[in-house]
């Protein structure tokens, strides 16, 4: 089950699990109200038989799927490209992530206060971050991840990194946040 945490905004090694001490953990409603951030469990043994993932990529319209593994072995010029999946950034579109294997870190930036939150994901977790949310990603310290990624359409691969504060994404995001999440 993911867990999802107040970080403090302190440069400090990405791959720290706790910051503030003792953490401050959300459930997932509080997430989900303070972010936008859905969560739900997949099991992995059938997800591709069960029907659960195939009901929610019908009902959200994902046609496009690859897999991607972030590990030193499988991910070219994996320093780098680790680099850039911390720094902070947002995209037009959802980002769909399905772990299969593996874990890492989401931090997405919450509501008003626009602190750091940080979502573990291990296998089974789905995690849909909304496009023009403030986010980053990194590996713990077991550096590997697999996972699915889903789109609607053709995938967009491209970050703007903060700020992008003018961009419709962005302010479509806050407005959705200022009006409430619904489920």
């Amino acid at each position: 089950m993911v867990r999802a945490w107040f970080m403090d905004n302190e440069p400090t090694d990405q791959r720290l699990e706790h910051q503030l001490d003792p953490p401050k953990f959300l459930t997932l409603d509080e997430l989900f109200k303070s972010t936008g951030v859905e969560y739900f469990k997949i099991n992995i043994p059938t997800y591709d038989t069960d029907g659960v993932l195939g009901k929610i990529r019908n009902d959200r319209g994902y046609s496009y799927e690859d897999e991607i593994t972030c590990s030193e072995a499988c991910l070219p010029d994996y320093a780098n490209k680790l680099k850039s999946f911390f720094t902070e950034h947002l995209h037009t579109d959802e980002e769909i992530r399905l772990v299969l294997d593996g874990s890492g870190y989401f931090d997405v930036r919450n509501g008003p206060d626009d602190a750091w939150v940080r979502i573990e994901v291990v296998a089974g977790d789905l995690i849909i971050i909304p496009s023009g949310i403030y986010h980053r990603f990194t590996l713990d310290m077991k550096n590997y991840i697999k996972a699915k990624r889903y789109f609607v359409g053709e995938p967009v691969w491209l970050p703007y990194n903060r700020p992008a504060d003018e961009m419709d994404c962005r302010k479509d995001y806050l407005k959705r946040l200022e009006a409430g999440f619904a489920a």
